[in-house]
């Protein structure tokens, strides 16, 4: 975890105040731990935005796959393999 050594002092209404204070609750989390990961979510440190990432997956090339029981039985041999 990075150490924490500037502060930012911002200003709130009510209402957004009230809704991380909430949510924070919620989760066991403080205000300025939502407020940080919504800074993370907002501006990325590698600079990598949801738009770009989803653009960059679908022009990728088409892969190939087998019909949907093969791949399910693939799967369960994996996931759920028999005992012993």
């Amino acid at each position: 975890m990075a150490t924490m050594t500037r502060r930012l002092q911002i200003l709130l209404d009510e209402g957004r105040y009230a809704r991380l204070e909430e949510r924070a609750g919620r989760r066991g989390a403080s205000v300025a731990t939502l407020v940080r990961e919504a800074i993370d979510l907002a501006y990325p440190q590698d600079g990598l935005d949801r738009a770009a990432a989803a653009g960059r997956i679908l022009a990728a090339d088409p892969i190939s796959v087998t019909d949907w029981q093969t791949i399910k039985a693939e799967l369960n041999d994996v996931y759920d393999p028999a005992p012993g």
